[in-house]
């Protein structure tokens, strides 16, 4: 593990426990993968799979390797590889030595497809993709069988070479085992293994025109590297008998166990690569580390940290059945880890310029505020304090309600580390639009000094007009809506961006992209990874400061 998690534990108690505690005598090790197809970025989803595999490897005193399932070229990049291996770093995790690709292995998969057809569980089909899926039967009906099925085992021999040699086309034939086509399970009637694609791959070139089917490529994988525990989601369950008949009818001295549990569901949230995919390359997202996109990638630079991922990890637990995780309970535990340890700032978000007539025009005086409410070690900075300062709109009501304890007419308010200031009058534009409010001060309600004690009810942040520095701010919401409408059943939330322009204290000329600050009662942000510069400083708003998620006690 990283020296940024290297003290954090994560302890897992389930149904996979049991497995792992039968399965393994005093003298063998766990061994577990994490194990992507290199076809994308990874999300938040398969931030549980890892914390899982790993965790559960360190957790048993065992190992986990990464290995890139790259039996696809159509899709597959080193683009993706190096992504991927990043985020994994990234959350604290490290397979040591053990980095493996399914493309390593491609001359022995061959060498045991021709082990399965000399055995008689092996035959090259010349049925079409539509004509085996016709052929494959329903749940209630068996599938009927090829009429090549019964080819010898010289002829497929020759054919299944001729294949790996390229003298037919994509499509023309395919091999496939021979096992069940009554099968109740529709996966085990002589699923195909190997398939045509002259494509070029992007670890092994044009070496091979042949490529392994995952059902097939994935328990051999396993094997050979000698995984004990093969953990994987609820999906991969049907396929089980057919992981396993694999793994038996080939010569290993490992047989894998595959585990399967409920993948990550998070609500009104797009997970799948595929519409992540068209997102990205139809541009309708700022890449695949967009912040508003549950990628890593994304939340990386929205601003989450590493240690709050895997503590929101932890708190969905492992099961088998499948639920929805709200996204207020991972914005709980990106506070809960920010809080303590993210020094505070003032930023006005939505500015209008508040005028304290009775301050000297040309006075600049520098007050002392604590860099952290609650933790002294962080020290305190000092803030220009003026004549004019911009507050929150949202801190002034000319007609307030009767709860309400910020500015108003004839009310009074401290502003934060300074004076208190009464509310005299304000300046209207053409259209009735508030563009001043004017106060006067008490000189001597300074905070820390000795009338500084007078109470009133609230309290507002403030930037000083002449000081401050303008920045951009974004501000996100869901990326999608529900839409019944749509095929997909959601449809992208027009208003999931907002950019403002805000300003902030001065205190920022060392900031540099990815520091973290609290905006004081805006929420906590982050300075961008990819666009904030000095010129023009660019923060996203990692969570507010509200949280409606309540963790369950234990």
């Amino acid at each position: 593990m990283s020296a940024e998690n290297e003290n954090k534990e994560f302890i897992y108690e389930s149904f996979i426990n049991n497995f792992i505690e039968e399965d393994l005598s005093d003298t063998s090790e766990l061994v577990t993968r994490f194990p992507p197809e290199p076809n994308g970025y990874l999300h938040l989803g398969h931030a549980k799979s890892i914390c899982l595999n790993f965790g559960l490897a360190e957790q048993y005193g065992g190992k986990c390797n990464l290995r890139f399932d790259d039996t696809n070229p159509a899709k597959e990049d080193t683009e993706f590889v190096n992504s991927i291996k990043n985020d994994i770093k990234w959350l604290g995790f490290d397979w040591e030595d053990r980095l493996y690709f399914a493309s390593g292995y491609f001359d022995k998969m061959y060498e045991y497809a021709v082990e399965l057809i000399k055995k008689g569980l092996a035959y090259v089909c010349d049925m079409s993709a539509e004509q085996v899926r016709l052929a494959r039967g329903t749940l209630t009906e068996p599938g009927k069988e090829s009429p090549y099925r019964n080819r010898s085992i010289e002829e497929n021999l020759d054919l299944f070479e001729r294949m790996k040699n390229g003298e037919f086309a994509d499509g023309e034939k395919t091999l496939r085992a021979k096992i069940d086509m009554a099968s109740p399970n529709i996966n085990m009637r002589d699923p195909v293994i190997y398939r045509i694609a002259h494509m070029t791959h992007h670890a092994t070139g044009d070496k091979w025109c042949i490529y392994p089917m995952y059902d097939y490529a994935h328990p051999i994988e396993d094997a050979i590297e000698g995984v004990t525990h093969s953990i994987c989601t609820m999906e991969f369950e049907d396929h089980r008998p057919l992981y396993d008949w694999v793994v038996n009818n080939i010569d290993f001295k490992v047989k894998p166990r595959q585990i399967e549990f409920a993948k990550l569901n998070l609500e009104d949230t797009i997970m799948g690569k595929r519409y992540l995919r068209n997102l990205v390359e139809t541009n309708q997202v700022d890449g695949w580390d967009d912040p508003r996109l549950i990628t890593l990638s994304g939340i990386r630079r929205r601003g989450y940290t590493p240690e709050a991922i895997r503590s929101f990890c932890a708190s969905v637990g492992v099961a088998k059945a499948n639920s929805v995780v709200s996204l207020s309970q991972l914005e709980y535990y990106a506070r809960e880890d920010l809080q303590p340890k993210t020094p505070v700032r003032m930023a006005v978000l939505d500015p209008v310029k508040l005028v304290i007539t009775n301050y000297p025009e040309d006075k600049t005086e520098y007050l002392t505020l604590e860099n952290h409410p609650k933790d002294e070690s962080f020290g305190t900075r000092e803030v220009p304090f003026t004549r004019e300062l911009y507050i929150e709109r949202e801190d002034f009501l000319e007609d307030p309600p009767k709860k309400f304890f910020r500015l108003a007419p004839d009310k009074e308010v401290r502003l934060k580390g300074a004076y208190i200031v009464k509310c005299t009058g304000v300046v209207k534009d053409s259209d009735g639009n508030i563009t001043e409010i004017h106060c006067t001060y008490d000189p001597e309600t300074r905070s820390g000094s000795e009338a500084a004690g007078r109470k009133v009810k609230g309290t507002i942040h403030w930037v000083s007009c002449a000081h401050a520095k303008p920045i951009q701010v974004n501000l996100y919401e869901n990326l999608v809506i529900p839409d019944e409408g749509s095929d997909n059943g959601y449809s992208l939330n027009p208003d999931s961006l907002k950019v403002v322009k805000a300003y902030i204290e001065d205190n920022i000329s060392d900031v540099k992209p990815m520091d973290r600050f609290q905006f004081m009662r805006n929420g906590y942000f982050i300075a961008d990874s990819k666009h904030f510069t000095d010129e023009k400083p660019v923060f996203n708003r990692i969570v507010s400061l509200k949280s409606s998620f309540k963790p369950q006690k234990q």
